[in-house]
């Protein structure tokens, strides 16, 4: 089996209230995001999950917020000798628009994205906003994307695990590695969320769940269970990793 290791790329930023990360924590508390790319070196193939923002605004202030630099999709490659058009195979945590803006740049991809997900980029309920299929119609029409609808192996070493907590269709991304079984959360959140202060421990809740979700009680299920199940575990916004090369160090 191959092991690979993960190479998080910072691709967009975004600034909002924190309990959009952490439910019913950090009301008020203005908080910056990074967006990642991630590139899982190890194979034969070239593999990134998600492909960020295509415009991201890069300020020094977002780049002091994070502790780390923002890229362009075409930059933050350059880092790994690749280009667009080097990239084998994308797997997505879900498609809102800031996880697939770049895809249409890797003409020559598998993309990997849940059964849910394609339905919900077509057809939106309103409070959902961040779908907008402009962003996947070109690799769509050019019969780029691969259709998982359960818990799958992409590639020895690689697998997929359907976790809807933050949408339908998101998958966690399971990654064999010198350190252990990494876990890309398919869920937007931070380390936080996982490891709660005490004052949310005291209450005997284990973990927080995701600010925006399908179900809170199911998010918070699916997230134990990722969390028992990682040696490594990557939550998909956490800044820390804005200053990390490589996964593991």
């Amino acid at each position: 089996m191959s092991q690979y290791t993960i190479h998080p790329i910072v691709m967009g930023t975004k600034v909002f209230d924190k309990s959009m990360m952490t439910y019913q924590f950090g009301n008020g508390e203005p908080f910056t995001i990074p967006i990642y790319c991630w590139y899982l070196k190890g194979g034969d193939k070239k593999i990134l999950v998600d492909t960020g923002e295509m415009m991201p605004i890069i300020s020094e202030e977002r780049e002091k917020n994070i502790g780390g630099k923002i890229y362009t999709f075409e930059e933050g490659l350059a880092r790994w000798e690749l280009t667009p058009e080097d990239i084998d195979i994308i797997i997505h945590t879900h498609l809102h628009n800031d996880h697939c803006e770049n895809d249409y740049k890797c003409t020559n991809a598998e993309i990997y994205v849940h059964k849910k997900e394609l339905e919900h980029i077509h057809s939106p309920h309103p409070l959902d906003f961040r779908y907008i299929e402009d962003y996947i119609l070109e690799v769509e029409e050019a019969g780029q994307i691969k259709i998982v609808t359960g818990d799958q192996e992409i590639l020895p070493g690689i697998r997929v695990i359907h976790t809807p907590a933050h949408t339908e269709g998101g998958l966690s991304i399971e990654i064999e590695t010198t350190g252990g079984k990494a876990i890309i959360t398919g869920f937007c959140l931070l380390k936080e969320n996982f490891y709660p202060p005490k004052q949310i421990t005291a209450m005997e809740i284990e973990v927080i769940p995701p600010g925006t979700h399908i179900n809170v009680n199911e998010a918070y299920d699916i997230m134990l269970k990722i969390k028992e199940a990682a040696d490594i575990l990557i939550p998909l916004h956490e800044p820390e990793f804005a200053s990390v090369n490589s996964i593991p160090s």
